[in-house]
């Protein structure tokens, strides 16, 4: 008896979780670039009342009698898969059609993290930036050959350029290419933001604002290259990438693990009525 209440048990605890990470999904269902997570189960430990034993010539063996201990929590994934693209009109906001990461530095610490999320802006040093101030990371020259923070200005502009000449727009390719459009006419490739992609995204770690550490043992590429290549997806200027949480298959999910959970509860009670009915009877 004291086997069902610890199933009952494990199942509340398992379908609680997956209820908050339910939750979680539809609360980022219009954040940018967010990934939906799903939960995994595997049953828990068995106890084996019997254990099997092998056929012979003269006998037929019999199979294991075992009791499940309940269910634990296997694992939580988040799904890669891309969200759709929405048109912004904002030039510095970006989306990938496709797989990769943006990577962004924090200038306080120096470390850098993975996001697919572009919600960025020119801030007033000119430096391409995340609504948190980290600075978007790419070919940081005009030579496309030394990698850095990403800037908007006049540096490596052409020798036929006014010296006084100002950066009146700029615009950025698929390609990840910068060019900085010039008061006087004149343009020139400033910089490049480059992608990064791993091998096993799952072990990337989410610390909030869409940002994800723990890239080393994700198994990053060699060095970020640029979008469009190496199997990398395309960089889309004026768009951003919605969360690809899907609302009403969360909202299916929620009612089987809310009924998962009420028969969970059913198991616990049950199992109460039937210990107080052993008690009453060893009272009497």
């Amino acid at each position: 008896m004291l086997s069902s209440l610890t199933s009952g048990v494990s199942g509340l605890e398992s379908f609680q979780d997956q209820m908050d990470v339910i939750g979680n999904n539809i609360a980022n269902v219009n954040t940018t670039g967010f990934k939906a997570a799903t939960v995994a189960f595997a049953d828990a430990f068995s106890n084996t009342l019997r254990a099997p034993n092998g056929s012979s010539s003269t006998t037929s063996g019999s199979d294991s009698v075992q009791i499940g201990t309940g269910v634990t929590i296997d694992g939580i994934e988040n799904n890669w898969n891309q969200g759709a693209l929405t048109t912004t009109g904002v030039q510095s906001d970006l989306a990938i059609s496709g797989s990769g990461f943006f990577m962004v530095r924090d200038t306080m610490t120096g470390a850098t993290y993975a996001t697919r999320d572009g919600t960025f802006k020119v801030d007033a040093n000119g430096y391409l930036v995340t609504v948190t101030g980290d600075r978007v990371q790419g070919y940081s020259n005009s030579g496309l050959n030394a990698l850095g923070d990403i800037r908007i200005d006049t540096t490596g502009m052409p020798a036929t350029s006014d010296p006084n000449a100002r950066v009146a727009s700029y615009s950025i390719n698929g390609q990840g290419q910068v060019t900085a459009n010039l008061s006087d006419g004149t343009s020139f490739v400033r910089g490049q933001v480059l992608l990064q992609n791993f091998q096993d995204p799952h072990q990337l770690v989410n610390i909030g604002n869409n940002l994800y550490t723990n890239t080393t043992a994700a198994g990053p590429l060699a060095a970020m290259t640029a979008p469009g290549s190496s199997g990398l997806g395309s960089v889309q200027s004026g768009a951003l990438e919605l969360s690809n949480v899907d609302l009403s298959n969360e909202m299916a999910n929620l009612i089987t693990a809310q009924r998962a959970f009420e028969a969970n509860s059913k198991i616990i009670s049950t199992s109460n009525e039937v210990l107080q009915t052993l008690v009453n009877m060893k009272q009497g």
